[in-house]
């Protein structure tokens, strides 16, 4: 336990120095294993982790599916979302942050990454925010905010680690997104409107869109509607294996890019490269975090940890809560899908030994590092909507996100306290 927890410190240490978190994790967990086991056994044990991550064709679904989001994005589907939830949404108070959540809640559910979205909408929502006048902390707050769905509802590439670490249903994890999704985007639409009737300076009405607009916003977004439903209806009937839906929707969403006259041979390179690149930076956390995960399983920490807990005889609830709050903590220095290749292998094994549905936890898991991308110092997302808004102060940005960190905590504490919240869709349909 000793050695695991100088490990961790050494890892934070090496990280903070500017160090890429993947090779960080890979040299301590090297130098951890050599130093219980031998050189030897430590390099026999790095080839063999080359090899198993090679071979593993779970892995694949990643590159899939963010091959699928580049292409979404090539296919300029943002805009036609956004412009159908402004039609029906932008005239109510806050009307157009309304439209920005539910815009990013649709994007999600084709993306599967929360940076894409949250810099996607932000390119489609913030001038028309500005047009009318919203204060300008209070926007990129709410985009910021928004863009954190793109890793809850699926198709979701932190679901996938998560399921591919854990070896659960990654079409059951879908399924148990989508409500906690949902709540999510009426959660913020709620606390949108409550700051627009107290503050309404912050978020003024926009124009009211005549019916036949509205109606004819609905006929271009059938191609969202169609990807999401493919997906995730076949994945969740049994139709074809999340490997293949990801594969499936690649396609779509190239097809759909082609037939919008988006897409040309230089744009599909470029798209192709893209997703190589977001892939390597996956698969080199990935690498790094079962390398540590074997220096931290023959130091016995899971073990450790869990006959620690067991002996304290607490309620099982409070230590999923302090569980909780250690991956918040966490999240202000870790990024989000680093954090759940790093802390999977630990707290999994203590969670299953206390009686908790793994596919529960893989949600409320999730959730709580949708919150860290909106946390200081880190929130990636803040920082993503920073570079597209340079002259607007983080401080008026986490000021503006701070309605809806309270919504997350409100949604965090329904989903745990409420579990079927998440597990009675994947139920009903099994």
């Amino acid at each position: 336990m000793i050695l695991s927890l100088i490990g961790f410190v050494a890892l934070l240490i090496i990280a903070f120095l500017g160090f890429p978190l993947g090779f960080s994790m890979m040299l301590v967990g090297f130098v951890g294993f050599a130093w219980v086991r031998g050189i030897g056994p430590a390099l026999e044990t790095v080839s063999q982790q080359i090899l198993d991550l090679a071979l593993n064709a779970n892995f694949v679904t990643l590159p899939l599916f963010v091959l699928m989001g580049v292409f979404v994005f090539r296919a300029a589907l943002a805009e036609d979302i956004y412009e159908a939830a402004q039609a029906w949404l932008g005239n109510k108070r806050g009307g157009l942050a309304m439209a920005t959540v539910a815009a990013c809640g649709g994007f999600a559910s084709i993306s599967g990454s929360s940076v894409a979205t949250a810099a996607t909408m932000a390119k489609v929502s913030i001038p028309p925010m500005r047009k009318y006048n919203f204060n300008e902390g209070f926007a990129a707050g709410t985009v910021a905010a928004g863009g954190t769905m793109g890793i809850l509802i699926p198709p979701s590439a932190a679901l996938i680690v998560y399921g591919i670490l854990t070896e659960q249903s990654i079409g059951d994890l879908f399924i148990a997104g989508i409500v906690p999704g949902l709540i999510t985007i009426a959660l913020y639409i709620a606390v949108i409107w409550l700051v627009a009737w107290f503050f309404p300076e912050l978020a003024p009405r926009a124009p009211k869109s005549p019916w036949s607009h509205r109606w004819r916003t609905l006929s271009k977004i059938w191609a969202v509607l169609v990807l999401f439903l493919v997906i995730i209806g076949g994945i969740s009937f049994g139709v074809f294996t999340p490997t293949e839906g990801g594969g499936i929707g690649a396609v779509g969403a190239l097809l759909f890019a082609i037939a919008r006259k988006k897409m040309n041979l230089k744009i599909f390179f470029y798209g192709l490269a893209e997703a190589a690149e977001t892939s390597a930076m996956i698969f080199t956390i990935a690498f790094g975090a079962l390398i540590l995960n074997n220096f931290v399983n023959i130091a016995e920490m899971p073990n450790d940890i869990v006959d620690f807990i067991k002996s304290l005889n607490i309620a099982p609830i409070y230590v999923i809560l302090v569980v909780l709050l250690i991956y918040i903590l966490l999240g202000t220095i870790i990024e989000g899908l680093a954090m759940i290749f790093l802390t999977v292998p630990i707290f999994v094994p203590l969670v299953d030994a206390m009686g908790f549905d793994l596919i529960w936890f893989g949600i409320v898991m999730v959730m709580v590092v949708e919150i860290s991308l909106i946390t200081p110092p880190i929130g990636l997302n803040v920082f993503v909507i920073k570079s597209m808004m340079p002259h607007v102060p983080l401080s008026a940005m986490f000021k503006g996100i701070a309605p809806f960190f309270a919504a997350d905590i409100v949604r965090l504490m329904l989903v745990v306290f409420i579990p079927g919240l998440a597990l009675w869709l994947p139920n009903l349909l099994r």
